[in-house]
């Protein structure tokens, strides 16, 4: 492999020469040999360092025009918008498990983005520090990252994808309106409910999931940036916060804003665990419509089989025919992983000592992760299943008509003691519960016709 040797403040160090990361990047690359290479930085913290890096050339050229001259400020832009449109993915080798502050990820985007703008400009205009670093620290730059990754992650990628789901849902209600099944609570038989009303619950779970995630966005969208070192704004220049969330804002079409408190943006991390508490109320209501699914669509024989799912792969190595509930394993999977990623951000984000978390890299890997798998499991849960679902009229009709908890219409007429031994007849002697009824004598076969209509109970 060819090498150039590239210089920072510790002295020489021998570099890959096709690649535009510098010193400090490689010294972290050598130093973390942790994650076998895989655990990387998400590659939306990268995106997110090519659009703050952008934001904040373009605020140190209006307030520092004479640093941050527009020849400087043209050749960090066409840079960093390769950083953003991935052009430069390969560039970005570091592991999570690096520095806590994540520093090595800021200097290795100030670095490529230095060397990039350099090869365009066709000369040795930028330095790392001074120049793609300027007014800046790891200590905003890091937690700004964060903010800009989350809010374009839910913004883009997790909200539409529940929309998705939600849509299948409300055409599942119209599909299935008019049709009764048996109730379920304590995985025991309960009074009848509309198939439409229980998929409206699944359906209503989402919209709720979808309000809560909506009530984290404005405070993800507050900016460490202008903080620097330790939230003073030391070497920044004054209305630099406000000008480079503006510039954030324009690059993104989004609305952030500067943090109000710089001191709280660089040390706490409660916006994140606010946001990812709601991601994992998602994943639990996720957890429970896969187990609904999956548990309706039990069988083909011997379950409850009250639906059928798409058969999308054989289900066995060793039993012929036999198929699966994939996607509903497949989504629950991903509702345990989230819900652990809570659990980590948790820990992590209550160890912010003195001015700055040092748990940054853990915290938003564990976040991406979650935003990556909810999105990406609800279309495929989406596409691959609930599109499909179908009601079995016939399994649900026998069900709902085998049902000892219909006694329950009885009540008003016999009494709750009454209908309590009429259902224990009927279980008991295997008969049915207008037989048990008429056997008790608690009500005539002309009473029992007029009060009892199961489908009338939702």
């Amino acid at each position: 492999m060819d090498y150039r040797i590239e210089h920072d403040s510790m002295g020489d160090v021998k570099v890959p020469a096709d690649k535009y990361w510098a010193a400090q990047t490689e010294r972290s690359r050598n130093n973390f040999k942790i994650g076998s290479g895989i655990e990387t930085m998400p590659i939306e913290i990268t995106y997110a360092f090519g659009i703050l890096k952008k934001a904040a050339a373009i605020a140190n050229n209006k307030l520092k025009p004479e640093k941050m001259t527009v020849e400087k400020l043209s050749a960090i832009s066409s840079a960093c918008d390769e950083v953003i449109n991935g052009k430069l993915n390969d560039h970005f080798p570091l592991v999570v498990w690096q520095t806590g502050s994540g520093t090595q990820s800021n200097m290795n985007a100030n670095e490529v983005i230095a060397n990039r703008g350099n090869e365009l400009a066709g000369k040795k205009l930028l330095h790392p520090n001074d120049d793609i670093n300027m007014s800046q620290s790891s200590n905003d730059t890091f937690p700004t990252a964060m903010s800009i990754a989350a809010v374009i992650g839910i913004e883009d990628k997790v909200l539409p994808a529940v929309d998705t789901l939600i849509n299948t849902f409300l055409r599942l209600e119209k599909e299935n309106d008019g049709i009764v099944k048996s109730g379920r609570t304590h995985l025991q038989d309960a009074t009848p409910i509309a198939f439409s009303q229980e998929i409206s619950g699944w359906r209503s779970s989402l919209e709720k999931d979808k309000k809560l995630i909506e009530l984290t966005l404005p405070e993800l969208k507050e900016l460490a940036l202008g903080g620097t070192a330790v939230g003073t704004g030391l070497n920044a220049p004054s209305g630099f916060d406000q000008e480079v969330a503006k510039a954030v804002s324009d690059i993104t079409s989004k609305s952030f804003k500067s943090a109000s408190n710089k001191f709280h943006a660089l040390t706490s991390k409660d916006e994140i665990v606010f946001a990812h508490g709601a991601l994992k109320a998602l994943a639990c209501d996720l957890m429970k419509i896969a187990n609904d699914v999956r548990w309706l669509a039990s069988g083909p024989r011997l379950g409850l089989g009250e639906i059928t799912i798409p058969e999308n792969e054989p289900g066995s190595s060793i039993m012929p025919g036999k198929v699966n509930p994939t996607q509903c394993e497949a989504m629950t999977m991903i509702a345990v992983q989230v819900m652990g990623n809570d659990a980590t951000i948790g820990i992590a984000a209550s160890q912010g000592n003195f001015e700055l978390n040092v748990f940054m890299p853990v915290i938003i890997y564990n976040f991406i992760q979650s935003v990556r798998l909810l999105s990406e499991a609800i279309i495929s849960f989406n596409d691959n299943c609930a599109v499909g679902i179908k009601a079995n009229k016939e399994k649900m009709k026998n069900n709902l008509h085998n049902s000892l908890m219909l006694v329950t219409a009885l009540n008003p007429y016999i009494g709750y003691e009454n209908a309590a031994k009429t259902a224990k007849y009927a279980y008991i002697n295997n008969v049915s519960l207008k037989e048990a009824c008429l056997t008790l004598g608690f009500l005539t076969a002309e009473k029992f016709d007029e009060v009892f209509h199961p489908e009338e109970m939702i």
